[in-house]
């Protein structure tokens, strides 16, 4: 069990944006559960979104109009006779906040208002909806989350990847079509959040580590590489010419039993033991150490890999990243791996 506090520092780290003075007080402040959390954070973004002035895009709208505007949907008026009444359907771009992120924002509030949130926390969100009047209402079940972000929407990358979060975390449809709301963060949602807050960490915490989320790529014997998985690394340390190749797995469950012997997951252990050859093999004219770790955050299992191999002649090692610490003692943890590494 992760201790909501360090859902907010992990947050955190993967949304740089919390660091900043308008959101440090959340972390003081105490929660019933992760949906709660959520709604702190989206109350303090929305407030400050309200002051900057809520983002305008331009919508295509369609009415019947006396004055021409935009173009005319001839097929359209010729259908329902407008011209009887000296009018025309036209179709015209609005500059408008019925935005796509706005109805996005919208529609996450409402579904915040039915989870379990505190009363103080629902006013709040309540209140700051009188804003959203103009933005229409969406189904949740339709939203696209491809969204391109630019200078005149940044502020609202963090928002919406709250958001997906939330939507995400506390939405589920039934087998008859209808929704309910289930346990907040299933197991997918937080393994992504665990990668990006691990790449994010080192990002901040160690400059003088080169960390990224790179490809791999497949080091073939003639160029037929279709229908190739493509190599997507969590997280890709290197200083120098030693490189670190992290997996990072969210699991209720780390190890994989048959027939009471206990192992870890052979298909984890295959990827990171192909992405370390691979890349390997890409590097092989120039002076490298490349090495693998299967990065598990820790359960309650009574057994735990802590395991380091020599493959190949690559160091592969499994370990597990305990979160049900203080925030410090996570820091350390992910501290000592770059001195196992990089030291």
């Amino acid at each position: 069990m992760i201790p909501i506090r360090n859902i907010y520092y992990m947050l955190s780290y993967a949304f740089q944006v919390l660091n900043e003075q308008g959101y440090r007080k959340i972390a003081t402040e105490q929660f019933h559960n992760v949906a709660d959390l959520c709604a702190a954070i989206l109350i303090k973004g929305i407030s400050s979104q309200l002051k900057r002035g809520l983002g305008q895009e331009y919508v295509s709208k369609t009415e019947t109009l006396s004055a021409l505007r935009g173009k005319i949907d001839v097929s359209e008026s010729i259908k329902t006779m407008t011209m009887l009444r000296n009018q025309m359907v036209c179709t015209y771009d609005e500059f408008s906040v019925n935005s796509r992120m706005n109805q996005i924002i919208k529609a996450t509030v409402r579904m915040l208002m039915y989870a379990n949130i505190s009363k103080e926390r629902k006013k709040e969100l309540k209140k700051q909806m009188l804003f959203f009047s103009e933005v229409a209402e969406i189904d949740l079940n339709t939203i696209d989350w491809n969204i391109r972000y630019n200078r005149n929407n940044q502020t609202y990358r963090m928002l919406i990847s709250i958001c997906y979060l939330v939507v995400k975390g506390l939405l589920q449809t039934k087998s008859d079509g209808t929704v309910r709301l289930m346990d907040f963060l299933d197991e997918q949602r937080m393994c992504r959040l665990y990668e990006k807050f691990i790449l994010e960490y080192y990002r901040k915490e160690h400059p003088e580590i080169t960390a990224n989320a790179s490809q791999i790529f497949w080091q073939l014997d003639n160029d037929m590489s279709d229908m190739l998985p493509v190599m997507q690394t969590d997280i890709m340390l290197s200083r120098g010419d030693s490189i670190l190749i992290i997996d990072a797995k969210y699991y209720s469950h780390i190890m994989q039993t048959h027939f009471d012997t206990y192992s870890i997951h052979s298909g984890n252990l295959y990827q990171i033991f192909t992405y370390v050859k691979n890349k390997e093999i890409e590097l092989a004219d120039k002076p490298h150490v490349v090495s693998g770790l299967l990065l598990y955050a820790k359960t309650d299992e009574t057994l735990l890999p802590n395991q380091t191999y020599q493959m190949s002649g690559n160091k592969i090692s499994v370990k597990t990243l305990d979160l049900d610490c203080d925030f410090e003692k996570i820091a350390e943890q992910l501290d000592e791996i770059v001195d196992e590494y990089f030291v």
